[in-house]
């Protein structure tokens, strides 16, 4: 086995193994090296096997094997993905540090969503951000490491311009919010960046908060409380003229006479 080729899932044990059982008599000479090679290069986690004798005579295997892009997972399907499209499953002795995909990917995607997982692999800020992927309907999201939002790519043209869309989002607006505002952040449509907002989150409002700035506030216009006896009307300084009332003449009481008593008769 190549020295240079790591060892992840392919152990060299297994492989002497198939070398013993094809060679029962262990002499070069009984060995079919093509049927050898054939039976090694169609184990799933090898990329490609080269089995030969060197000039001494003795057995030579160089194995490379598949190295996974990333983990799909899908209706309780779990197996990985190289770089060529290839799946291949996964191994009970050994977990490889890949990138996550659920969704019900189709393999002519393959391919596109591997090189989706390079160009996030070797751009640190993407590296950052991005933890997994997941495809719902037709549309691909971005899974982040902060915040529970999403970032919406849709398909996967244009990756470059829409990463760069996010990166700009971040930048600009993200780093002064908190990032639990948003529930999903899409840069799937061109030259635009729609956002939906967490219906959870207590304080999401429109504002973007400046990291530890204050913003500028608006001058206030000074109004001065009226004093107390600026509200009262100025007081008369003069004095009051007293109106005596005017007395009534007394008309003289007119004696009215005595009117008589009635008589009554008894018998």
């Amino acid at each position: 086995m190549n020295e240079k080729t790591p060892v992840y899932f392919i152990d060299e044990k297994d492989i002497r193994e198939i070398v013993n059982k094809e060679n029962p008599s262990r002499k070069v000479g009984d060995l079919n090296i093509p049927e050898l090679e054939k039976k090694i290069n169609a184990l799933p986690a090898v990329d490609s096997a080269n089995v030969y004798l060197n000039l001494n005579g003795k057995l030579n295997l160089d194995i490379k094997q598949r190295v996974p892009v990333f983990r799909l997972n899908y209706k309780g399907k779990d197996f990985y993905v190289d770089e060529k499209g290839i799946e291949f499953p996964i191994s009970k002795t050994y977990s490889h540090p890949c990138m996550l995909v659920t969704g019900d990917v189709k393999k002519d995607e393959y391919e596109k969503l591997a090189e989706l997982v390079d160009k996030i692999d070797k751009d640190d800020f993407s590296k950052k951000y991005f933890i997994g992927i997941s495809k719902y309907k037709d549309s691909y999201n971005l899974l982040t490491s902060e915040g529970i939002y999403r970032v919406e790519i849709g398909d996967l043209d244009n990756i470059e311009l829409k990463v760069k869309g996010f990166k700009t989002f971040v930048e600009k607006y993200l780093v002064f919010q908190d990032p639990q505002k948003y529930k999903m952040i899409s840069v799937k449509y061109q030259n635009q960046i729609v956002t939906t907002l967490n219906p959870y989150f207590k304080e999401n409002d429109s504002i973007l908060k400046a990291s530890h700035k204050d913003l500028v506030k608006a001058p206030v216009a000074i109004v001065k409380k009226a004093s107390s006896t600026s509200l009262k009307p100025k007081e008369n300084t003069k004095p009051k003229a007293v109106v005596k009332p005017k007395e009534k003449k007394k008309t003289p009481e007119k004696k009215t006479a005595a009117k008589p008593k009635a008589k009554i008769k008894i018998e």
